[in-house]
C-alpha cells in the first residue's frame, strides 16, 4: 500500500504563493506583487526579484525531492497540486533562455520547421518529477506558448506608459483569457471560438498587436518527434481587405474553383484554406467590407464553414480570426454599413490601441524608446548616437504638443526623413529648408511692406498675427519653430501662416 507525505505549514504557505504567481498575467501590476510576496524580504530591487524567487523555489523543491519515488508521486490532493505548479514554474524558467534561442532561430528560418533540440530533455525532466505522460506533453507545448507570447507581445509593443502596459496585458488575455488556469484546463484547444477585434487610429500598431497574438497560439508537442507540430512562422496570415476589389475579396478569402468566373483558369486556395489549425488569419480594414462579405464571414465565425467561389461543397476552418479597423464601427452600425450580428460575433475581445499622442502625454520618455526601436530594426544594431541625432532634430523641428496624426507609423517616417534630410517638420503640406537667418529684415517685398505699415501704425491685429507668423515660417522653415516662438500650439501657428 502506498504511503503519502504531507507538506509542512511553511511549505504549504510558500507553494500556495507560487501557485498564485504562476497563473497571473506577467504584464499586470499584480504579478510583481505576488512574486514579491513569495520571496518575502529576500528580494532586493526589481532586477533581483525573479532570480531570488527561482533560487528559493529550487532550494525548496531540492529539499523535498530526496526519496526513491518521483516527487509528485509521494504527495496527493492539494499538496500534490501545489507542488506540481511549483515544479512547472521552476522547470519552465530553467528552459526559458533555451526557448528564446529556439524562437529566434525559428524566426530566421521562417517556414522551415526546425527541430527543438532540448524539447525531449524537458519532457523527460517533467516525467522524472512525476508528471504523467499526457500532462508532460501538454506542459511542454504550454511552456513554448508562454514563452512565445511573452516574446512577441514584449517586442511588438514597446513603451513605458501605463497605456501600453494595459495594452500588453489585454493582448496576453486575448491569448490565454483572463484566467490562465481555466485556459489550461479547458480552452487551450478551443481558442478559435474567441475572435479578436483591434480598434484604433491608423498607425497605432494594430498590425503589430495582431502579429503578436497570431504567433502565440497553442502548438502541440509531439514527443515521438522531439519537437512541435508546426512552425509558428506559418501560423499568421495577414490580409489587407482594402487592397482587393469587391469582386476579388471573396476569392482571396475563400478561394475559387476553375471556371468560377472569367480568368479563373485553375483552382485557387484562399486564406481560409491555407490557414493551419494552430494559426490565425488577420483581416485588416474589416470596417470597409460589403454586407455580403460580412454575412459570409459571419457564417465562418458561427459555423466554421466556408465555400470556395464556384464550389458546391463546404470546407472547415479551424484557425482563429483577428480583425482590425480604424473606422468608427459605432457610427457605421448606425448608418447600416456594418451589421450588428457580425460585430457582436467578431468582438469576443475588443482592444483599443492608444494613440501616440496619448502615450507621449503620459510618458514623454516613450519617444526615445520608440526611436531606438525603429533604428534598431533599420540597422540591426544599437546606435545611441544616431538615436540622439534623430531625437534632437525632432525636438527642434516639432512643438512639444505635436499631435502625431500618423502615430507610430508617422514616427517611423520621421526617423527616415531626419536620416535623409536632417529635418522633420511634421504632417504639413509645405516642407522647405530654413533660409539663412542673417539680417534684421526679410528680403521679400510683401513682408517688408508689412513692417513699413507696422511703423506707420496701419496694421490690424489679425494682419499682424498672420504676417509675423508667415515671416517666422519663411525664416525658419518649420511650423514647430513658429509655434514655439509665438507661444501657441502647432495648429494655431499653421492657421496664422495660411491667412498670410
Amino acid at each position: 500500500m502506498k504511503t503519502y507525505e504531507t507538506l509542512s505549514p511553511s511549505d504549504v504557505d510558500f507553494f500556495r504563493k507560487i501557485a498564485s504567481s504562476t497563473f497571473l498575467n506577467p504584464f499586470s501590476l499584480s504579478r510583481e506583487a505576488a512574486d514579491r510576496a513569495a520571496v518575502g524580504d529576500d528580494a532586493e530591487g526589481e532586477g533581483s526579484l525573479l532570480p531570488v524567487l527561482l533560487e528559493t523555489l529550487a532550494d525548496r523543491v531540492g529539499r523535498l525531492d530526496t526519496g526513491p519515488r518521483p516527487l509528485l508521486e509521494r504527495y496527493r490532493g492539494n499538496d500534490r497540486a501545489m507542488l506540481r505548479l511549483g515544479v512547472a514554474f521552476l522547470v519552465f524558467h530553467r528552459y526559458a533562455e533555451a526557448f528564446d534561442r529556439y524562437i529566434a532561430e525559428q524566426r530566421s528560418h521562417r517556414d522551415e520547421l526546425l527541430p527543438c533540440p532540448f524539447a525531449g530533455e524537458l519532457f523527460y525532466a517533467l516525467l522524472g518529477y512525476g508528471f504523467d505522460r499526457a500532462d508532460a506533453v501538454q506542459s511542454v507545448a504550454f511552456f513554448f506558448q508562454l514563452r512565445r507570447a511573452f516574446h512577441f507581445i514584449s517586442s511588438a509593443l514597446l513603451g513605458s506608459s501605463s497605456l501600453m502596459r494595459r495594452t500588453r496585458e489585454a493582448l496576453w488575455q486575448a491569448v490565454f483569457t483572463c484566467d490562465t488556469r481555466r485556459y489550461l484546463e479547458t480552452f487551450w484547444c478551443r481558442m478559435e471560438d474567441f475572435s479578436v477585434l483591434l480598434l484604433g487610429e491608423t498607425g497605432t500598431g494594430k498590425g503589430a498587436a495582431a502579429w503578436a497574438i497570431g504567433n502565440s497560439g497553442f502548438i502541440p508537442f509531439l514527443p515521438e518527434r522531439g519537437g512541435f507540430k508546426e512552425s509558428f512562422m506559418n501560423a499568421f496570415i495577414p490580409v489587407n481587405l482594402s487592397e482587393y476589389s469587391e469582386s476579388l475579396i471573396e476569392s482571396e478569402l475563400f478561394g475559387h474553383r476553375k471556371g468560377a468566373f472569367t480568368g479563373a483558369i485553375e483552382n485557387h486556395a484562399g486564406v481560409f484554406s491555407r490557414c493551419n489549425p494552430c494559426g490565425a488569419i488577420f483581416l485588416d480594414e474589416i470596417g470597409e467590407v460589403s454586407e455580403s462579405v460580412q454575412i459570409k464571414l459571419l457564417n465562418v465565425l458561427q459555423q466554421r464553414l466556408f465555400s470556395p467561389v464556384g464550389g458546391h461543397g463546404s470546407e472547415r476552418f479551424e484557425g482563429r480570426i483577428i480583425a482590425a479597423t480604424h473606422q468608427n464601427l459605432v457610427e457605421r452600425r448606425k448608418e447600416g454599413r456594418f451589421r450588428d450580428d457580425f460585430y457582436y460575433r467578431l468582438s469576443s475581445c475588443a482592444i483599443s490601441m492608444p494613440t501616440l499622442r496619448e502615450r507621449l502625454a503620459e510618458a514623454p520618455d516613450e519617444l526615445e524608446v520608440l526611436l531606438g526601436n525603429v533604428l534598431r530594426r533599420m540597422t540591426d544594431a544599437e546606435n545611441p548616437e544616431m538615436a540622439e541625432t534623430v531625437l534632437t532634430a525632432i525636438r527642434r523641428d516639432l512643438p512639444d504638443d505635436y499631435p502625431w496624426p500618423g502615430n507610430v507609423r508617422e514616427l517611423e517616417q520621421a526617423v527616415r526623413s531626419v536620416l535623409l534630410t536632417g529635418h522633420y517638420f511634421g504632417d504639413c503640406p509645405v516642407m522647405r529648408p530654413a533660409p539663412p537667418v542673417s539680417g534684421d529684415m526679410p528680403e521679400d517685398g510683401e513682408t517688408a511692406a508689412l513692417f513699413e505699415r507696422f511703423r506707420r501704425g496701419d496694421v490690424t491685429l489679425e494682419e499682424l498675427q498672420s504676417g509675423y507668423a508667415s515671416y517666422l515660417f519663411k525664416r525658419f522653415g518649420s511650423y514647430g519653430e513658429v509655434s514655439r516662438r509665438l507661444g501657441v500650439d502647432w495648429r494655431t501657428a499653421k492657421k496664422f501662416c495660411r491667412k498670410a
